[in-house]
C-alpha cells in the first residue's frame, strides 16, 4: 500500500507506475476523496473545539444563558455524530481504493504487457541435448513409479498429484541442499502456518487484487485462507511491530505447502505438474533497511543462482517487465529452467523487491538512531519450488535407458545413490 500523502503529491509517478504495470486505478477519485476527507476532518475538529469550549462555559452560566448553551451542546453533539460518520464512511472508501494502487516499478524495469516482453539478462549452460528422443516428466514419472496423476485426479481433481518413492527422497534431498546454501548466509529457518487470516493476505498485497487465486476455508466462519507462498506468513512474523534498526536485516527461510487456484490459467499446462494446485516450496524473506534493500535483493538473486548452478540445470535469468510484475513488487527477477521436451525455458524461481509496500500495509517499522519510525523494506525469493524443480531435474537428467541420474550435489542426501531406475 502507498501512503495517501505520497499518492496525492506524486500523482504522475503513481499514474505512470500503474500504467506500466497495466493496472487500472481511479486516481482522480482517490484524490477527490482525500480532499473531501480533509474538509470533513476540519469540520469535525472545529465542532470538537467548540464542544469543549461550550462544555467549560455551561457551569459558569445560569437561567436562560445556561439553557442556550445546553441547547447548543445538543446540536453540536448531533452534528458531530453526523460528521464523524461521514468521515468514517469516506475513510473506508478511500482505504479500499488505495489498496488497489500498485507499487510503482523501478525505472530499470522493462516496458511490456506480459511474459513475452520479459528481458533475458544472463544464461547458464547450453540447453540439454540428447542422442535419443527424450521423454517428458509425465512419462518418466510413470515409468519410474515417481508420480501418480490418475488416482490424484480421481480423488482431488485436475492439477493434483501423488509424489512417490525416490522422488519423495529427492524432495528431502533438495530441502537439505537448499538450506545448506541459505542458512550460512544468515537466514533463520521457519516452518510457518499454511492458513492465515484475511489481514495477512491484505498485508502482503495478495488481497484484494488476487483474491480469486486464493483458496478460502469455510467462508463466513473461520476467515482463513490457504497460503499460495510462505511469503505471506513470513511477512506476518513481524506484523504491527517496531524493529530495532540494529537488528536489520532480518532474514528468514521458510518451508511450506503452497495452494493456488490457478483461476486465470484455464487451458494452460493442463497435463503434468508444471502448473498445479498444491506444491511444496522453500521461500526466502528479508526485512531490510531501505538503504540496504537493493543489496539484499542481490543476495537473494545470488543464492538462487548458486542453488540452480549447483544442480547444473540450464537456465536463464529474466528481468520481469512492468505488465508481468504484479501489484506489490517494484522489481522482480526470475530464473527459467530449460525443459527439453517443451523446447523452452520455464519459470522455477522468482525474486522481488517490494520496497515498503507490504510493510506499510502490515504496519512493520523500525526505529532509527534518532528515534524516528520508518517502514522497513521487504524482499522475497524462491529457493526451490518442488513441482517445477522435479520437472527440470527429471527431464534434464534422463538417460537413454529410461533412468534418471541424480544431480551430484544431492547424492550425499540420498545415501550416495546415483540413479533413479525402474524397479
Amino acid at each position: 500500500m502507498l501512503d495517501i500523502k505520497f499518492i496525492v503529491e506524486n500523482q504522475m509517478l503513481v499514474k505512470q507506475g500503474a500504467a506500466k504495470k497495466n493496472i487500472k486505478i481511479d486516481l482522480d477519485k482517490i484524490v477527490s476523496l482525500d480532499s473531501e476527507r480533509k474538509k470533513i476532518l476540519l469540520d469535525v475538529e472545529a465542532l470538537r473545539t467548540r464542544q469543549n469550549s461550550v462544555s467549560k462555559d455551561v457551569p459558569k452560566k445560569s437561567g436562560d444563558e445556561k439553557q442556550e448553551l445546553l441547547d447548543e451542546m445538543k446540536k453540536l453533539k448531533d452534528n458531530l455524530k453526523i460528521q464523524e460518520q461521514a468521515l468514517e464512511d469516506i475513510q473506508e472508501e478511500l482505504d479500499t481504493l488505495v489498496l488497489y494502487v500498485p507499487n510503482p516499478p523501478f525505472d530499470e524495469v522493462p516496458e511490456g504487457k506480459g511474459e513475452e516482453d520479459n528481458v533475458v539478462i544472463e544464461k547458464f549452460m547450453e540447453p540439454t541435448k540428447f542422442d535419443f528422443e527424450p521423454k517428458d516428466h509425465i512419462e518418466l514419472g510413470k515409468s519410474l513409479d515417481l508420480l501418480e496423476l490418475d488416482k490424484a485426479a480421481e480423488m482431488s481433481g485436475a492439477r493434483f498429484y501423488y509424489v512417490k518413492n525416490d522422488l519423495v527422497l529427492l524432495e528431502f534431498a533438495l530441502i537439505q541442499y537448499a538450506l545448506s546454501k541459505i542458512i550460512p548466509k544468515g537466514f533463520s529457518p521457519i516452518l510457518p502456518p499454511a492458513l492465515v487470516h484475511e489481514k495477512a493476505m491484505i498485508g502482503t498485497g495478495f488481497f484484494p487484487a488476487d483474491k480469486n487465486e486464493i483458496y478460502s476455508v469455510n467462508p463466513g466462519e473461520d476467515d482463513l485462507y490457504l497460503i499460495g507462498t510462505a511469503e505471506v506468513p513470513l511477512c506476518m512474523l513481524h506484523y504491527d511491530e517496531i524493529i530495532d534498526e540494529k537488528k536489520l536485516p532480518l532474514r528468514y527461510v521458510g518451508f511450506s505447502p503452497c495452494f493456488r487456484r490457478e483461476a486465470g490459467s484455464y487451458g494452460k499446462d493442463t497435463a503434468g505438474i508444471i502448473r498445479v494446485h498444491q506444491f511444496d516450496k522453500i521461500e526466502m524473506f528479508i526485512f531490510a533497511h531501505p538503504d540496504k534493500a537493493k543489496e539484499e535483493h542481490q543476495l537473494i538473486v545470488k543464492i538462487e543462482d548458486e542453488i540452480v548452478q549447483g544442480l547444473k540445470i540450464p537456465y536463464q535469468r529474466i528481468n520481469i517487465c512492468g505488465g508481468d510484475l504484479g501489484a506489490p513488487a517494484a522489481q522482480k527477477f526470475d530464473i527459467e529452467a530449460w525443459i527439453p521436451t517443451q523446447g523452452k525455458y520455464r519459470e522455477i524461481t522468482s525474486c522481488s523487491n517490494t520496497t515498503d509496500f507490504q510493510a506499510r500495509r502490515s504496519k512493520i517499522r523500525f526505529k532509527d538512531s534518532k528515534g524516528n519510525k520508518k517502514h522497513v523494506y521487504t524482499l522475497n525469493g524462491t529457493a526451490i519450488a518442488m513441482a517445477r524443480m522435479f520437472v527440470a531435474i527429471l527431464e534434464n537428467y534422463q538417460n537413454k535407458d529410461g533412468s534418471v541420474t541424480i544431480p551430484e550435489v544431492l547424492r550425499p542426501y540420498m545415501g550416495g545413490k546415483e540413479k533413479i531406475e525402474a524397479k
